[in-house]
């Protein structure tokens, strides 16, 4: 397959590409591109509007195409647009088409190709075969007109109108008459085991013009196109009127010709600005109201569970350190007894219990610290990468119209926060005591990106195997391996080296030399329970945003709503650590110390939360079949939940490493 991606050039690209979009201000994708007509164009005005086609994908299926695997008709001169590293990682593979029209020149059925499939020849078996199998699994087109996707709108329910950024190739009807997908939209569609091709499209280009703004000639703001099937029987002079609609057997009997066709008119509207073109795509998704209702209802609940948190804590916390530091000040006056002219020491009428008791083994070094320390590391360098990223598309620079930008930058910043990831590992392993310094720097700097990579080879093998426009070149791995070792890696060792420099945290207390005994727990205060408890508040304030990500991501829908993800991003940082503080502090209570891990894993335990929705998400909501698309989609959801499973850990491990040190500072213990 050819690919217009150069791994040479794709360090120099990112690095580029985000020191200009930090510095630049909202751009929707590409500057405005003018339009004229034929005889007025030039240098700053097109007269040729050029149709893209991107790969072609499917609910029911994991696997994208290429454009060219289907036996579509192809431009004689094809170009392919240099293509970032997130559309490469993403799968996107854009060239251009036949489809190409002069500026303002309507065209009516105008014939395309015409492609021949011969019973006998196995070649053309095998091609047709492919296009049944892609209608079967309505797999979509993508088409791109000035860097805006085409998009057929249609009337849904309630009255309203829904634009698909994509149409389907084509549609069946199975053998027991069962009309599937965009079947359903023409009683003429009722042929049984028959495939129905959508050769012809309706395609209407608006437009805005620039007589009235001072600049020349027009921009682009929609283009919208109606899918048709139509038999034609002569490509010199198709009519693309009435007649049958275009049918393929199921059974391959005879031989068969599908002759593509196009219409285009041109509409000029001056009320549709160049810079909200995209507002009638956005606006159209079904889930936009259902969107604004259950951010709002989830920001309530979250803010007052977040509230009743820190309430009891800060109750509850005031109140024990008045008591402990009464007790200090107060360690040889006599009060009075109820009971007689006796007197007790305040000492014994309020005894020491709970999370003083254990002052002296607190900041007890925990087991596997080397591991926590390597955890914590990568889990920083994923939570701010995360944060700018989040920050970025809030402005608008990682706009969908910017195609690719999301990952290129998350895969850039992840890159340059090596040194964040080894300083934070070095520090907290040095303050555990350990001495093995190379080895936590090596497992900082591979350890978690090697799972990553190995599971991500794993599912690229599958998709070469399948020969989908996903797998990755090799061209690519060998960019990314440039990029991790040469680029990362060493910036990890400069930070732990900086870590390994600096002394260790200074605790506020002394440690014990002998470990104390840990009292029998109730069940709620055990490991196990404290912990499976602690991962259902931040999931609970995620799943409704994390049900349109998983959506974006498999039914290939559009996600845009970056504020509000950049809302939860911020409640779920508030829950993981209120919630980990909150069960830290009743673990100590109960005179157990064993806090280090148990932090991290209270709130790394929403991952465990994500991966059972996300299995609860593939057998409700999808309808993917075959086993490769199953591995795949269980294959990347483990990615997913390993960085999640990083990142929620790393919030609550210091947010708990904070309250700590915080009450312990506070409160005389010696």
């Amino acid at each position: 397959m050819k690919r217009r991606i150069h791994f040479g050039s794709v360090l120099v690209y990112s690095l580029v590409w985000y020191l200009c979009s930090c510095s630049a201000f909202y751009l929707p994708g590409l500057a405005p591109v003018s339009f004229c007509e034929e005889d007025q164009g030039g240098e700053d005005c097109q007269t040729v509007i050029q149709l893209f086609v991107n790969r072609l994908d499917s609910v029911e299926s994991v696997l994208p195409y290429e454009y060219d695997v289907f036996d579509f008709c192809k431009d004689a001169k094809e170009k392919r647009p240099s293509e970032n590293l997130g559309q490469v990682l993403f799968g996107e593979r854009i060239e251009s088409s036949p489809y190409k029209f002069n500026f303002k020149q309507n065209v009516k059925c105008k014939a395309v190709c015409k492609k021949d499939y011969k019973k006998g020849d196995q070649d053309d078996v095998t091609k047709l075969d492919f296009l049944k199998m892609g209608m079967q699994l309505n797999y979509q087109h993508h088409w791109i007109i000035d860097n805006m996707p085409v998009t057929w709108c249609y009337d849904v329910e309630d009255g309203q109108k829904y634009c698909n950024p994509g149409f389907p190739i084509g549609c069946l009807v199975t053998a027991d008459g069962r009309a599937k997908d965009a079947c359903v939209i023409n009683s003429e569609f009722n042929k049984k085991n028959t495939f129905y091709v959508f050769n012809h499209v309706d395609i209407k280009i608006t437009f805005h013009s620039g007589a009235s703004e001072g600049w020349r000639g027009a921009r682009l703001v929609a283009a919208t196109l109606e899918p048709k099937s139509i038999k034609n029987t002569d490509e010199n002079n198709p009519t693309c009127e009435g007649g049958s609609p275009m049918e393929v057997p199921g059974e391959f009997d005879n031989d068969v010709s599908i002759i593509y066709t196009y219409s285009v008119t041109f509409e000029q509207n001056d009320d549709i600005k160049w810079a909200s073109r995209w507002d009638y795509i956005l606006v159209s998704m079904p889930h936009t109201n259902i969107q604004w209702f259950s951010i709002m209802n989830s920001l309530v609940i979250v803010l007052f569970l977040s509230g009743m948190v820190a309430m009891i804590m800060l109750r509850t916390l005031h109140k024990d350190i008045a008591r402990y530091n009464q007790v200090d000040q107060a360690d040889l006056i006599k009060i009075p007894s109820s009971k007689g002219n006796s007197s007790l020491p305040y000492e014994d009428a309020q005894e020491e219990s709970g999370w003083k008791q254990v002052h002296g083994d607190v900041f007890r070094p925990p087991r596997k610290g080397m591991l926590l320390s390597v955890f914590l590391g990568q889990g920083t360098q994923i939570f701010i990468m995360t944060f700018i990223t989040l920050f970025l598309a809030c402005l608008g620079f990682l706009s969908p119209a910017n195609r690719g930008a999301l990952m290129t930058c998350a895969v850039v910043l992840w890159v340059l926060l090596g040194t964040p990831a080894g300083y934070v590992s070095a520090r907290l392993y040095k303050t555990f005591g350990g001495e093995k310094w190379k080895t936590n720097v090596l497992l900082t700097a591979l350890l978690c990106p090697g799972i990553v990579f190995a599971d991500f080879f794993l599912m690229n093998l599958i998709l070469w195997v399948e020969g989908s426009s996903a797998a990755i070149p090799f061209g690519t791995l060998v960019a990314i391996l440039a990029l991790w070792f040469g680029i990362s890696v060493p910036l990890t060792f400069v930070g732990a080296y900086f870590g390994f420099k600096k002394a260790a945290i200074e605790q506020p207390v002394r440690t014990n030399q002998i470990p104390r005994q840990i009292p029998e727990q109730s069940f709620f205060t055990k490991p196990i329970p404290g912990i499976v408890m602690g991962g259902i508040l931040p999931f609970g304030c995620i799943f409704i945003q994390l049900f349109f990500i998983l959506n974006s991501i498999w039914s290939h829908q559009m996600y845009y709503m970056f504020g509000f993800l950049f809302l939860v991003f911020i409640i779920l940082l508030i829950t993981c650590s209120e919630a980990t503080i909150l069960l830290c502090y009743f673990h100590l209570c109960a005179e157990d110390y064993h806090w280090w891990w148990r932090s991290f894993l209270t709130s790394g335990f929403t991952a465990v939360y994500l991966f059972i929705y996300a299995v609860h998400y593939f057998f409700s909501k999808l309808q993917i079949i075959g086993a490769a698309s199953t591995i795949l989609y269980f294959g990347y959801t483990m990615i997913m939940v390993l960085i999640f499973f990083l990142f929620t850990g790393t919030i609550g491990f210091f947010a708990c490493f904070w309250f700590v040190n915080k009450i312990y500072s506070v409160v005389k213990v010696d």
